[in-house]
Formats: C-alpha cells, sequence, structure tokens
C-alpha cells in the first residue's frame, strides 16, 4: 500500500519549496496540520504541511522517500510508529535515546546526503499542559495509566516538574518492566501497579496522566465515579488526559465530578507542536508566545 496524503490534509505540496507531514495510521484526526500551519502563514515559512497515513509496513519505504526527496524539513511523529521510527533515523537526540520514541524528525539536507535526527518534544508538550493546568509545584504523588510511549515521556515530564515518584497503572505490569528502568535512568522511582486498582490510586493522586487511546479509560471511568471515598489529598487535583476527541472524555468527566481539574491532550498537542515548529523552521522563529497564540486561534483553544 502506498502512503497517501489524507483528504483533509489539502494538496501535497503544490507552491511550496519545502515539506513537512505528520505521519501515523490513522491519522484523519489529526490537528498538526491546523496548529503547523498557523505558525508558517505566522512566520513567513514557506514550506506545506500533510497528514500522511503510513501504514507500519509502509514506514521504512516512506522513510526512504523523505531521504530520496530532498525537499522535506521535518516529520511529526505519531501512533503507531513513535518507537519504530527510532530505528530508521540517523541519530537522535539524548532525551529520545534515553526514553526510546519520538515524536519529530527534522531533515537536514546541507551535506551531501539528508540527515535525519529524531527528538522527543511530547516531554515539552506534557510539562506546558500540566503547567496551563495550574501544576506550579513539584507532584506529591503522581500517578500515569498506561505503559506505552507516552507513558516514558510522561516519566521523563513527571521527572522535570520536580516528582520523587510515579506510580503507573497497567493490564500487564511485566510488560512495562521497561519504565521502571527508565524511572531508575532519570531517578524517579517507579511502582508498577495492576490495572484494577487504578480507580482508587488515583483518589491518592494530585496528579494524573492518561496516556490511554480514546476509550481505553471508559470502564475507569464509571469505576471513578462510583467510588464515595473521599480524596486522599485537599488540594485540586490535575488530569491531563491525551485523548481530546471527544471532549471531556468520560474518565475527564468523572475526574472533574470529583472536583479535580482536567486538561485535554489537546494542550499537550499546542506545546509540542511549539517545539516542532521552533526545530523545523530554524532563525525563523521568533518568541514562541507568538507561535502559541497562532495556533490556540486555529484549533479554537482559550487564549493564554
Amino acid at each position: 500500500m502506498t502512503p497517501t496524503a489524507h483528504s483533509a490534509a489539502g494538496p501535497a505540496s503544490l507552491g511550496h519549496s519545502l515539506r513537512a507531514a505528520v505521519i501515523g495510521s490513522p491519522i484523519g484526526h489529526s490537528k498538526s496540520p491546523a496548529l503547523h500551519r498557523a505558525a508558517y502563514h505566522l512566520l513567513g515559512f514557506d514550506c506545506s504541511y500533510e497528514a500522511i497515513d503510513v501504514s507500519p509496513e509502509d514506514l521504512p519505504a516512506f522513510v526512504e522517500s523523505v531521504r530520496a526527496a530532498g525537499n522535506w524539513r521535518g516529520l511529526s511523529v505519531t501512533m503507531p510508529h513513535k518507537t519504530a521510527m527510532v530505528h530508521l533515523v540517523d541519530s537522535v537526540t539524548s532525551l529520545a535515546g534515553v526514553l526510546g520514541v519520538l515524536n519529530t524528525v527534522t531533515v537536514d539536507t546541507g551535506g551531501p546526503r539528508p540527515v535525519l535526527t529524531g527528538h522527543n518534544t511530547d516531554v515539552a508538550g506534557i510539562i506546558g499542559a500540566l503547567r496551563h493546568g495550574g501544576v506550579l509545584e513539584a507532584p506529591r504523588s503522581a500517578v500515569i495509566l498506561g505503559g506505552g510511549g507516552t507513558a516514558a515521556a510522561s516519566l521523563a515530564a513527571l521527572q522535570q516538574l520536580g516528582a520523587t515518584g510515579v506510580t503507573v497503572f497497567v493490564r500487564s505490569p511485566g510488560l512495562a518492566a521497561p519504565l521502571r528502568t527508565l524511572g531508575d535512568s532519570l531517578g524517579v522511582p517507579v511502582q508498577l501497579r495492576e490495572w484494577d486498582g487504578a480507580a482508587t490510586g488515583l483518589l491518592e493522586a494530585d496528579v494524573v496522566i492518561s496516556t490511554l487511546p480514546p476509550g481505553g479509560a471508559d470502564a475507569l471511568a464509571s469505576q471513578l465515579g462510583n467510588l464515595r471515598a473521599p480524596r486522599v489529598h485537599p488540594t485540586r487535583p490535575v488530569l491531563l488526559d491525551v485523548a481530546y476527541d471527544p471532549w471531556p472524555s468520560p474518565l475527564a468527566a468523572a475526574w472533574e465530578a470529583r472536583g479535580g481539574t482536567i486538561v485535554p491532550g489537546l494542550e499537550m498537542l499546542i506545546y509540542q507542536a511549539v517545539e516542532q515548529v521552533r526545530l523545523f523552521t530554524g532563525s525563523r522563529f521568533p518568541d514562541p508566545a507568538r507561535v502559541l497564540k497562532a495556533m490556540c486561534d486555529a484549533v479554537g483553544a482559550p487564549a493564554r
């Protein structure tokens, strides 16, 4: 199957000297084209930006087509390619290397052959989203739901925010063992716990990051809504749910009903995209606040 631009992304690269895109499968829901195009328009950056559906089996060939074209500037990488792409680029930054996942690829065409470098801007996106939600001090009790690549980025973000320990609820703790190893390397002890304890575990947290796909926490939301036990922490806890369509998710609605603050994954997407634009545009990048505002306006996010 040949990778194709999703119909919502518009024409591939007509009238532009450079190309960029978000790749994944499925990709039709992505708001990345709206975010990047708004930033490029603001900066006067002559680059197209598409949403391209690339299946796992087509990923190696697609990467080689990027190398061969000579006019690519960068890729935003989403599921299911964040881990596989690490092995297809020429190098990765230290952060992406430690995490073992990337969400951004820059393409340097200044040498005899294009050089692809992997980055992880999800960590910056998570930090920005949590700070936007009011997390301005080190979390006292932090929880992650799920054990995939976004969980790894979440762990790094919590470490940078000052967390001294993180509890991770997963359905298969054995498969999530690399998160404990990552926590050791970051200096943040990780406790892996069975999924059936997640609902009561959330009551002990002041910061929660759900890395589950849409619908993945719906049953948990019902359990949380049925719990009568009070929260352990008196402060208003924050939930960042990386799923943002539909919004609020059932988990977010249940969290808010119990008095917590909810932050949609759209905030994470916006803040990580600011860093992607910085990487793709280089010296054209001005005050990030201007780019942030343009992106928020493009997707109807609240001004800040």
